[in-house]
């Protein structure tokens, strides 16, 4: 049965890192940064979520997914596929975000107005949203991450 992960957080959180350090050696990445030109973004991670699932590999989508708006198709594709959503939530950390985004260079820098709408439409995931399992990701001091299940009382 594959897995289905969500990467759920600010530009600048971390959340391609962890996917390099932490899924990279088993899950297919799918992220609309890699195609930042291409008319219809949604629709082209849709279809490669889609591939990905159907040949029963593990797919990260590795994108802001601020909201259940941005949830709900990607879950829906998971349970078409019988697939396990596993939700990786970076809690924001504002001042880190900026920070880091600006020591980007080129167009991987993200404006801060950016950050701070996504910041805006940031929601917590729950269970409720439907996802298996939750994790909160944070930096550990070191280069590396501590992951943790999202507790429940966090949830609400």
């Amino acid at each position: 049965m594959p897995t289905l992960a969500i990467l759920i957080g600010l530009q600048a959180s971390g959340k391609t890192t962890f996917y390099r350090q932490v899924l990279s050696a088993a899950y297919v990445h799918v992220s609309k940064d890699d195609f930042p030109n291409a008319r219809r973004r949604q629709a082209r991670q849709m279809r490669l979520v889609e591939e990905a699932l159907t040949a029963g590999r593990d797919v990260a989508v590795d994108n802001t997914n601020p909201s259940p708006e941005e949830w709900a198709p990607l879950i829906g594709a998971a349970r078409r596929h019988g697939a396990t959503v596993v939700g990786y939530w970076f809690g924001p950390d504002l001042a880190g975000s900026l920070e880091r985004n600006a020591v980007r260079a080129g167009k991987t820098r993200v404006p801060e107005v950016g950050i701070y709408a996504t910041l805006k439409r940031l929601r917590h995931p729950r269970r409720a949203d439907g996802f298996d399992e939750l994790y909160a990701v944070r930096f550990d001091g070191a280069g590396g991450f501590d992951v943790r299940p999202l507790a429940e009382e966090a949830e609400t």
